[in-house]
C-alpha cells in the first residue's frame, strides 16, 4: 500500500498548462494560467490564493506551442538566479519551485523543476534531486548546492551559483559572437559561389562556345571548375556533411582528438589569444567560486577540470590537483604547467599567502573577461574588412573570368 501511495509525487513531470477564470477574495474577475498534472489540482492551488475557480480548462495547443523546447544552459542560469532570489526573500524552498515550474515557458524546463520539486517534497535532499538530472546540472553545480546544505548557508550559494552561471553565459555569449559573423559571411560566400558555378556559368559557356575563338586560361579553368561543380555537387555536399558529422563524433568520443584540435586552435593568431583568455577566465571564475564555498581545493580543481571549456587547461588542472594533493600550493602547482601567465600566477601567490585565495582568483577572472570582450570586439573591426577583402577577390575574379572573352572579342572587332 506504502508503495501505491508514493506514486501521486511523480506526477508533476506530467504538467500541463491550463487557462482559468474565477474571482478574488474582492469579487473582482480574474483570470491567467497555470501548469499542473489535473484540473483538480489547479482548482485546488487556486483555492489557496483565495480565487473562486469558475472555468479550468486545458489550453489549447498547436504544432508550435505543443512542441517542447530544449533545455539550455541559460535556461539553468536563469533558474539558478530565480531560485536564488526567491529563497533570500525568504520563499520556502518547494514554494519556490512551485512558482518558477508553473511560471516557466519552457514546457521540458517546467516538467524537470517540478519534478525535483516533487523529489524535494517527498524527503530527498537538494542535491540528491538535482543529481538526478546530471546532463543540466554538472558535478560542479551540485557540489556546491551540498556545501550550502551542509552549511546551512544554501541561500547565498544558490546567489554565488547563479552569478557564476550568469558570468559563464555572459563569456559564451561573446566568444560566439566572435565566430559567428566570420562564419555566417564565409557561408553566405560558399553559397553565392556555388550558385554562380552551377547556374550562371553555364549560360555563358553556350554564350562563349558561339565565338569560335580560343578562350583566356583563366575563363577556361573557371568554366572547368563549373562543370565538375555541376556534375559532382551532390558528392561535394556529401563529403562536407559526412566530413562535418565525422568530426563532431570523433571529437565527442576522443578526447585525446579534442585536447590536439584545441592545443591547434589555441596557437591561431587572434582567436588563439581569445581562447586562452577565456579558459583563464571560466578556471579563475570556477575555483573563485567553489572556494567561497568552503570546498576543499582538491576537490575543487576535479571540478574545475571539466568547466574551463578547453581540453587543453582541463588536464593542466588535473594534474595541478594531483599536485596540490600531494602538498604542492596552487602558484607551483600552475607554475610547472606552462600555460598560466605570471601575473595569474603572482595574484594566486598573494592569495595564498594572504588567506585570499578566492578574492583574488575573482579579480582575475573579471579582468579577463573583460580582456575576451575587448579581444572579441578587436576581432569583429579586424575581420570585417578582411572578409570584405576575400569576397570581393572570390566574387571579382569570377565576374572578371566571365567577361574577359568579351572585352577581348570587343577588342578584337574595334581593331578591325
Amino acid at each position: 500500500m506504502a508503495t501505491k501511495a508514493a506514486a501521486p509525487a511523480r506526477k508533476p513531470e506530467q504538467a500541463l498548462v491550463f487557462t482559468w477564470e474565477g474571482t478574488d477574495r474582492k469579487g473582482n474577475r480574474v483570470k491567467g494560467e497555470s501548469r499542473a498534472a489535473t484540473i483538480a489540482l489547479v482548482r485546488a492551488d487556486l483555492r489557496r490564493q483565495g480565487i473562486m475557480p469558475l472555468k479550468v480548462r486545458k489550453k489549447s495547443s498547436s504544432i508550435f506551442t505543443d512542441r517542447k523546447k530544449k533545455i539550455t544552459s541559460k535556461d539553468i542560469a536563469i533558474f539558478s538566479r530565480q531560485l536564488a532570489t526567491m529563497m533570500s526573500a525568504g520563499v520556502p524552498m518547494v514554494q519556490a519551485f512551485d512558482i518558477v515550474g508553473r511560471g516557466h515557458n519552457n514546457p521540458a524546463m517546467a516538467e524537470m523543476i517540478l519534478a525535483i520539486k516533487a523529489d524535494v517534497e517527498g524527503g530527498t535532499s537538494l542535491t540528491a534531486a538535482l543529481r538526478k538530472h546530471p546532463l543540466y546540472f554538472d558535478d560542479l553545480f551540485c557540489n556546491l548546492v551540498e556545501a550550502g546544505e551542509q552549511a546551512g548557508v544554501l541561500e547565498t550559494l544558490l546567489d554565488k551559483i547563479a552569478t557564476y552561471k550568469e558570468k559563464t553565459e555572459s563569456l559564451k555569449a561573446k566568444i560566439k559572437k566572435a565566430l559567428f559573423y566570420p562564419t555566417a559571411v564565409i557561408v553566405v560566400a560558399i553559397l553565392i559561389t556555388s550558385i554562380i558555378m552551377i547556374f550562371v556559368i553555364p549560360q555563358f559557356k553556350d554564350l562563349f562556345s558561339s565565338f569560335g575563338a580560343d578562350l583566356p586560361a583563366f575563363t577556361r579553368f573557371v568554366i572547368t571548375l563549373s562543370d565538375f561543380v555541376a556534375a559532382w555537387w551532390w558528392a561535394i555536399l556529401a563529403a562536407v556533411v559526412g566530413a562535418v558529422v565525422f568530426a563532431s563524433n570523433v571529437w565527442k568520443r576522443s578526447p585525446k582528438f579534442r585536447e590536439t584540435l584545441d592545443r591547434l586552435l589555441l596557437k591561431v593568431p587572434v582567436i588563439g589569444s581569445i581562447m586562452h583568455k577565456a579558459a583563464l577566465a571560466r578556471f579563475c571564475r570556477t575555483t573563485a567560486t567553489m572556494f567561497t564555498a568552503g570546498v576543499p581545493l582538491v576537490e575543487a580543481l576535479q571540478s574545475v577540470s571539466g568547466a574551463t571549456g578547453s581540453a587543453v587547461y582541463g588536464k593542466a588542472v588535473l594534474v595541478m590537483r594531483d599536485d596540490v594533493a600531494t602538498g604542492q600550493s596552487l602558484q607551483l602547482a600552475m607554475r610547472q604547467q606552462g600555460l598560466f601567465p605570471h601575473m595569474v600566477i603572482q595574484m594566486v601567490t598573494i592569495g595564498e599567502e594572504s588567506g585570499a585565495l578566492d578574492d583574488m582568483l575573482a579579480k582575475v577572472a573579471d579582468f579577463y573577461e573583460e580582456e575576451v570582450d575587448n579581444a572579441v570586439d578587436a576581432l569583429s573591426s579586424l575581420l570585417e574588412p578582411l572578409i570584405m577583402v576575400i569576397l570581393g577577390t572570390v566574387i571579382g575574379g569570377l565576374v572578371i573570368a566571365l567577361y574577359l572573352p568579351i572585352f577581348q572579342l570587343g577588342s578584337v572587332v574595334s581593331g578591325k
